[in-house]
């Protein structure tokens, strides 16, 4: 049906027969490469993560309701962790569904959900969520009580910390994220989606190898 897998940092590449997002393609901000898009569907979370290549497929980079290919996406703002109240809502979240299954993407931000951004994520059947830390995104315990609010059946870690990147501001390790969730975690190069989520139990981790 679809897989996902993970280049670093928040982005991250979902392709099914027909198309592909590629998520915050800019990795030059973390000392990789920018992620290639041409044909793609760039998927942004923040304005300064965007390759902004003409060659792609469509660029989305903030909220709204899209169609592309084999992909309905809405997009729902919400503030970073780094922003004040004044600043606005400078982040964008997402559910990409494909068929039947529904991909929640968060980037960088403070955790404080409202009632209505949450109805607006909806049901989650994979939730791909940042728990690096240290005053840049969710930490290992904002994490986790995110996951818990939208109790998905998959969750896919991102943005933690990695020797081969070059973050703004050091992240933590994954294991204490999977420590506070106590969940199962299964490691492989790349997450397949073949079927229908619904009967998934229980909760699982799904560590995607970089590649």
């Amino acid at each position: 049906m679809f897989e996902i897998e993970y280049k670093g940092a928040n982005c991250v590449v979902i392709t099914t027969k027909k198309a592909k997002i590629i998520v915050d393609p800019k990795l030059s901000v973390v000392g990789l490469k920018d992620v290639p898009i041409k044909e793609a569907v760039e998927l942004i979370t923040e304005h300064r993560f965007a390759v902004n290549n003409p060659d792609s497929r469509l660029l989305i980079d903030g909220p709204g309701e899209y169609g592309v290919a084999d992909f309905d996406i809405v997009g729902i703002p919400v503030r970073r962790n780094i922003d004040t109240e004044a600043e606005g809502l400078q982040s964008t979240m997402y559910r990409v569904e494909i068929g039947e299954t529904r991909i929640g993407i968060i980037g960088n931000i403070n955790g404080l959900l409202t009632d209505e951004q949450l109805e607006g994520l909806g049901v989650i059947d994979v939730l791909i969520i940042p728990v690096g830390g240290n005053g840049y995104t969710l930490d290992a315990s904002g994490a986790s009580s995110l996951v818990k609010m939208i109790s998905p059946k998959i969750v896919i870690p991102i943005h933690y910390a990695d020797k081969e990147l070059k973050y703004e501001v050091p992240q933590n390790e994954l294991d204490p994220f999977v420590t506070e969730l106590g969940a199962p975690v299964e490691e492989m190069p790349k997450y397949k989606v073949k079927q229908q989520l619904a009967a998934q139990a229980p909760l699982t981790i799904i560590k995607i190898f970089r590649s």
